[in-house]
């Protein structure tokens, strides 16, 4: 007795019976109305999206006796053989089995003859990532300039490990994963055709499994009629399928958002019974946080949840608890793998949300760290010890009503100008050598100080002169950044003169200086290295030398 799956049974054989890829279908038919039709296609896109299908409905819409057009007739005997798949100008080849060079040469033999009934020899290669590089190769040429009666249609699911020179060669299409409006609708229709009765919990089960393939989908439909004899049922495709029952998952939320421990462990141990898939449990539970958190944030969402009320979950719980659960489910479902059993596991993903649900006797309590107001004024005062450690030293001694904490402050704004005090009277480079050390800034401005070369002081105008390869430096901000650094260590009168040379007069920068110490360093350390005798000893052997730049001092 032969049996045809449904799969290939209900197979489209017109662009019009397709279940979405309506953008691949519109620029087909175009291509096929119009006569601008491109001598390589690629099809990319997940398992059981319409590949394949989509590659024969155009081979028929190509030879089709009736003429090309976008709606082959599907009577002629062209058609026939190639929905049967045994039309000689039709090679289909599987490029899993079929990868070597060898095997890309024969069609490209093959592709030099004329079709023998048809207007086009199509070449559909299925799975074309799987061919090797040498095959890629030994394409490219023919893929690129084909007889004008050769058409290549390729499909695969990985195109990222497609060459690019493949890839600038083809019309590439990315069909879709289909929605479960989609799956849902296709499947109702075959079980209507079929006289097969089905509720509407068993479609949402099969259409779930199906993960965007109308064919999973299809295979998993006929293994259910199987199973089932006939009356798709929900409880009976949820055995089939060892999905957890939704009213478990709802009695589980519910002993959550209450934070009763006992009967959540109970709801558990009743789960257990049923040995499931612990991963499965959790993905069902986060497709619960999910609708729940909808419910929470949008208002007009219309979601269920088998078994719940899910705006009454969604009111007994805070938004923030939702995200968190979900974020705890999603690290369980990876943490099951090193967790000594998976019921194990699970139970301690339960327990940890149950911890940390808010107003549990055993949750962690994040309020103290709003009940610290000390911490954000406490770095202000933070200088004044460091500046004046007396007046810190009489807070001490006699603590103070609200104003005292302000002695301190005020007391140590005189004492600011201080180290001005030990500061020479800018004469020289290095008086802005020692300068640049004591003033309060980071970053570009230090930066910028540094680069600087004296040149001399006229009254309170300091003149400099600046390296063109450090111009992008020199603009009013950064002045006036340096401006406010002078003013912090007793110049509030100073005035910047910057005059931008290519080669500057005296390179004596506070950084010129670093490096010319540096460099100093250096001709030291090497010259240690080659003066010992050990070192002049190895040198003196045959095939020894010394790698330049390799020497640092210690």
């Amino acid at each position: 007795m032969s049996y045809l799956v449904l799969a290939r049974k209900w197979r489209p054989k017109k662009f019009s019976e397709l279940v979405g890829q309506t953008h691949v279908v519109k620029a087909l038919t175009n291509a096929l109305e119009t006569g601008r039709v491109h001598h390589a296609f690629l099809f990319t896109g997940t398992r059981g999206v319409g590949k394949t299908t989509i590659a024969r409905i155009f081979a028929k819409s190509l030879n089709c006796e009736q003429g090309t057009s976008s709606e082959p007739c599907g009577q002629c005997s062209t058609c026939q053989d190639i929905d049967a798949g045994r039309y000689f100008d039709m090679v289909e080849i599987d490029a899993a089995s079929n990868n070597g060079v060898d095997d890309v040469r024969e069609l490209i033999e093959s592709a030099q003859y004329v079709p023998s009934r048809g207007k086009f020899k199509v070449f559909l290669i299925d799975e074309v990532h799987m061919l090797s590089k040498s095959a890629f190769n030994a394409l490219l040429k023919t893929l690129e300039e084909p007889p004008p009666h050769v058409k290549f249609l390729l499909a695969t699911t990985d195109p990222q490990k497609l060459p690019v020179t493949v890839l600038s060669r083809c019309l590439q299409f990315n069909l879709l994963r289909l929605d479960e409006r989609q799956i849902s609708g296709q499947i109702r229709h075959i079980l209507e055709q079929e006289s097969i009765t089905a509720d509407d919990s068993a479609i949402a089960l099969i259409t779930k499994g199906a993960d965007g393939s109308l064919r999973d989908g299809l295979s998993l439909l006929d293994q259910a009629i199987a199973y089932t004899g006939g009356d798709l049922r929900g409880d009976a495709v949820e055995k089939m399928l060892g999905t957890v029952d939704r009213a478990r998952v709802a009695e589980l939320l519910g002993a959550l958002v209450r934070g009763d421990a006992a009967t959540l462990m109970r709801e558990v141990e009743a789960l257990a019974e049923f040995s499931p898939d612990w991963p499965g449990v959790l993905n069902a539970l986060n497709e619960a946080f999910h609708k729940i958190q909808m419910v929470q944030l949008i208002a007009d969402a219309d979601v269920s949840i088998d078994g719940a009320n899910v705006r009454e979950l969604a009111a007994a719980v805070r938004p923030e608890l939702v995200q968190l659960w979900y974020q705890m489910a999603l690290q369980g479902q990876r943490d099951l793998g090193f967790a000594p059993s998976p019921r194990s596991g699970f139970d301690m993903v339960m327990l940890r949300m149950l911890a940390f649900k808010p107003g549990n006797p055993s949750a962690v309590s994040l309020t103290p760290v709003a009940a610290v107001p000390s911490a954000t004024p406490a770095p202000t005062p933070a200088p004044a010890p460091t500046l004046a450690p007396v007046p810190a030293a009489k807070a001490e001694a006699a603590p103070a009503p609200a104003p005292a904490p302000s002695a301190p402050v005020v007391a140590a704004v005189p004492a600011e100008p201080e180290p001005a005090l030990d500061i020479p009277p800018l004469e020289s480079a290095e008086d802005w050598a020692k300068v640049v050390k004591i003033m309060p800034a980071n970053g570009p401005t230090r930066h910028f100080a540094e680069m600087l070369h004296w040149v001399a002081r006229d009254g309170e105008a300091l003149q400099f002169e600046l390296e063109e390869q450090y111009f992008h430096l020199n603009d009013q901000r950064m002045m006036a950044s340096l401006g406010n650094a002078l003013k912090a260590v007793g110049y509030p009168h100073a005035e910047l003169q910057v005059d931008l040379r290519p080669e500057v007069n005296e390179r004596n920068s506070v950084q010129s200086v670093k490096d010319r110490e540096v460099e100093r360093i250096q001709r030291e350390a090497e010259e240690r290295f080659r003066n010992d005798p050990q070192v002049q000893a190895l040198l003196s052997e045959a095939d020894t030398r010394l790698v330049p730049g390799s020497i640092r001092p210690a």
